[in-house]
């Protein structure tokens, strides 16, 4: 049977138990879920996919690699970009944004 000073020391402790475990699931668990649907993504890279780099590049897929990447930033500009930079994957419906109608 638990002692006094047990359950005084269960009850400090809990605080902090309840502190990790709230930090677990703050943020440790989204972050792990958001990288495994990154390298998803990754692993799921084709040919003519319009993709936007961490630099802010827009570009379409032209070559892939194990590790990298061919992106062709303008007509006949391709560069080689590793497989992390890529952030996301536009998909080929997506419309592209109307320039500002002059008046």
């Amino acid at each position: 049977m638990p002692t006094g000073s047990n359950v005084a020391t269960l009850m400090n402790m809990l605080p902090i138990v309840l502190m990790v475990v709230l930090f677990y699931f703050m943020l440790i668990r989204p972050q792990q879920k958001r990288q495994k649907e990154h390298q998803a993504m990754l692993a799921n890279l084709k040919r003519n996919d319009s993709v936007v780099l961490s630099s802010g590049v827009l570009g379409k897929i032209v070559r892939v690699e194990e590790k990298e990447v061919g992106v062709e930033i303008a007509q006949g500009v391709t560069v080689k970009v590793l497989k992390g930079m890529i952030t996301e994957v536009r998909a080929k419906g997506d419309p592209a944004a109307a320039n500002d109608a002059k008046s």
